[in-house]
């Protein structure tokens, strides 16, 4: 209501840099970046980005690419469970394990 006390903080100074979803999004992202970088990718995802959703929920955009991109990056992925990289059921669903042999690849 228009008169209601509002403890100095209303929802019209909220910034995403308040937001842990924020910085998960970024970091998430950096990796993505990262390993892109190393496949020889980083010219074919030009939409990639982080970002917020309306609710705060950190995102990741891919964005779309080339066909030829989406074999690649399938065909990549392939190639990482073929080498025993597999999403650890142990822990939190944003979780990723991969033995020592395995870290830093795709």
């Amino acid at each position: 209501m228009p008169h209601e006390p509002t403890d100095g903080h209303d929802a019209a100074t909220w910034s995403p840099v308040d937001s842990e979803g924020w910085y998960a999004a970024r970091n998430a992202t950096t990796a993505l970046r990262d390993a892109l970088v190393r496949a020889g990718l980083e010219k074919d995802f030009p939409y990639l980005r982080a970002d917020l959703n309306a609710f705060g929920h950190g995102l990741v955009e891919l964005g779309r690419v080339s066909p030829d991109t989406a074999e690649r990056l399938a065909e990549l992925l392939r190639l990482a469970l073929v080498s025993g990289f597999r999403r650890d059921r142990d822990h939190d669903e944003h979780a990723t394990a991969t033995s020592e042999k395995h870290e830093g690849r795709i």
